[in-house]
């Protein structure tokens, strides 16, 4: 095996946790992992996850609660609590079924 093969034949499936940090994505990716990500959080039976995109700008924050706000398993988003990552993470309340 070289050095560029994959170190695996499959994907590692992770199960989903009740929080997801969006900074090792590309900004392009960001909206189809935020959506398959609360499509596993909502099967898994998770009511509450946190994102955590930056404080930055504020460009990530807006993209991410323009996606929450179209997204029919959301029930309400807000800013984390200061101690959760303020407004650099958002707490999102999702429908379970």
């Amino acid at each position: 095996m070289s050095e560029s093969d994959p170190p695996f034949d499959e994907p590692v499936v992770l199960p989903p946790e009740d929080v997801l940090d969006l900074h090792p994505f590309q900004p392009k990716d960001i909206p189809s992992v935020v959506e398959e990500y609360l499509e596993e959080c909502q099967r898994s039976g998770f009511r509450h996850v946190r994102l955590i995109h930056g404080k930055g700008a504020g460009v990530q924050r807006a993209i991410i609660r323009s996606l929450l706000d179209k997204h029919p398993a959301v029930v309400s988003f807000e800013d984390a609590p200061a101690e959760a990552g303020s407004w650099g993470a958002t707490i999102i309340s999702l429908l379970v079924d």
